[in-house]
């Protein structure tokens, strides 16, 4: 392996320091990335627009120090639902296929003002709807694992990008579980901050009471590191929090000893099963081992239960695609084919027409169930049956975990029911899709920060991931129990065979 080649072996927080120590050169990480990018991405497709010439301007001006900051010269994918003034911002729609947006996300904006290198935008479900990033208008992004396997969704791009080291670290967005699903599918880290942690402004709204963006990293030093780069206030977000981001480094080595790990009985049934099963299992060994204490907790409105037919059900899913599919109906309102965005080239006889046509012709199907879904839950005589209850539904789930917490510090379970499952498995069946995100989607309801990282292979060579859930700003004792778990397991910094030149 060559010198330029061995770069994209660091981590984030590594490139940086080895770029602001002169032992390497933003240019020739920004080079050692797009050869990478050159030689992996045809198989794998995490990528939608790579920005290779704006990379090497910003890298060059990184070596003569004109930009500066704690991630000088680190090349950054963003997922492609964030805006920004260079490139397309797709969201992965035929819709928004050439839109060119006029502002700055400030996720996205707050990682250059750090002096990130921003190499491109990555694949997604389309409007960040969906579990695998099949539902792209774009291409196939395929699991650097097994590329006959999905990689997640929606943030699907962005994990795939980082598990196959075509980015240092990248941003996603978690609705229902888009950042955490894919980082455990891929083999990395994903972190859901707390809403309202990380400002919203500049990312294309699905569900705005849900939604978040996060980061996707290669170990929680680095998802410590971004967060506290992209959080704080924001006064373009009337949702972002006034409260100070700490230092979120600063506990990641005090261990696991004192703290105390809460299972949920609901979540450690029959339906937690197999292969993920043991993972988990052996992860509360590995707590209890390292000094941590483990007590049974109760979220009674969060169970998962299993049928004869072996088929998994939740309050929490339910609730969750009743108020996540009224919120996108609402906010893919604005898409009309009028203001911007496609416009069909049909003759029409009236503005409604037009709307339809446009719409037909370039929403996926995905989106279309969606924004039916949730025009049917907000309509009359239905807005009660199933909105208003959603919403009593996810005050209960909120309660359960604040009563959870007065007993732990930190909650244990499952990210995904399985590892990856192969491309085409569940299209046919959107319940069963929607399933994929039963352990996560509950934490969006309640407004919680969680975390995704490495537990360890199954027997076919694939990535289980275990969730780590905290209360409200409890970033800082996720990030201290992840890095523990990381300390202890040596899980972290898993290699993907595509690296090795497998797929």
């Amino acid at each position: 392996m060559s010198a330029a080649s061995d770069l994209t072996i660091l981590t984030a927080a590594e490139l940086a320091k080895a770029i602001a120590t002169g032992e390497a050169s933003a240019t020739a990480a920004i080079e050692a990335y797009l050869a990478a990018i050159d030689a992996r991405d045809g198989a794998i497709g995490a990528y939608n627009e790579v920005f290779a010439d704006r990379a090497r301007a910003r890298a060059t001006s990184v070596d003569a120090g004109e930009i500066t900051g704690p991630l000088a010269g680190v090349p950054i994918a963003v997922k492609d639902n964030m805006c920004t003034t260079y490139g397309r911002t797709t969201c992965a729609s035929t819709y928004l296929a050439t839109f060119e947006a006029p502002y700055d996300c400030t996720a996205v904006a707050n990682l250059e003002a750090a002096g990130a290198v921003v190499l491109g935008k990555t694949n997604m479900d389309e409007f960040a709807m969906g579990s695998s990033t099949e539902n792209s208008s774009t291409r196939m992004t395929r699991n650097p694992w097994d590329t006959d396997r999905v990689p997640g969704g929606s943030s699907g791009g962005s994990a795939a990008a980082v598990a196959a080291h075509l980015c240092a670290a990248a941003l996603g967005s978690d609705t229902g579980g888009s950042i955490r699903q894919p980082a455990a599918l891929c083999g990395i880290v994903g972190l859901k901050p707390t809403y309202g942690r990380v400002s919203r402004y500049g990312l294309v709204a699905f569900g705005s009471s849900l939604d978040q963006i996060g980061p996707m990293t290669r170990d929680v030093a680095d998802a410590a590191l971004l967060t506290r780069i992209i959080a704080g206030h924001d006064d373009r977000d009337a949702t972002s929090l006034s409260e100070d981001v700490p230092d979120y480094a600063a506990d990641l080595a005090s261990g696991a000893a004192g703290l105390r790990i809460g299972l949920p009985t609901e979540f450690y049934t029959d339906a937690l099963g197999g292969e993920v099963r043991s993972v988990i299992d052996q992860a509360i060994e590995t707590y209890r081992a390292a000094g941590a204490e483990t007590v049974e907790v109760s979220l009674p409105h969060s169970r998962i239960d299993i049928d004869a037919d072996g088929k998994l059900s939740s309050f929490a899913v339910a609730a969750y695609y009743i108020i996540c599919t009224a919120e996108c109906s609402s906010n893919l309102a604005r898409f009309d084919g009028v203001h911007y965005g496609h416009r069909t080239e049909e003759k029409v006889e009236d503005i409604i027409e037009l709307y339809s046509r446009s719409r037909a012709e370039s929403l996926g199907e995905e989106v279309k169930r969606r924004i039916m879904l949730g025009n049917y839950a907000l309509s009359s005589g239905y807005y009660d049956a199933y909105y208003n209850k959603a919403l009593k539904v996810r005050r209960l789930i909120a309660n359960d975990f604040a009563a959870a917490f007065k007993h732990c510090d930190v909650i244990l379970c499952a990210t995904t029911p399985t590892p990856a499952f192969r491309i085409g498995e569940k299209t046919d069946d959107p319940l069963e899709m929607y399933l994929a995100d039963i352990y996560t989607n509950s934490l969006n309801l309640a407004g919680l920060p969680g975390m995704s990282l490495p537990g360890g292979l199954s027997s076919d060579g694939l990535p289980v991931g275990i969730q780590l859930i905290g209360p409200v700003l409890g970033e800082p004792t996720l990030f201290r129990a992840g890095r523990a778990f990381e300390a202890a397991s040596g899980t972290s910094r898993l290699t993907s065979p595509v690296i090795e030149g497998q797929s």
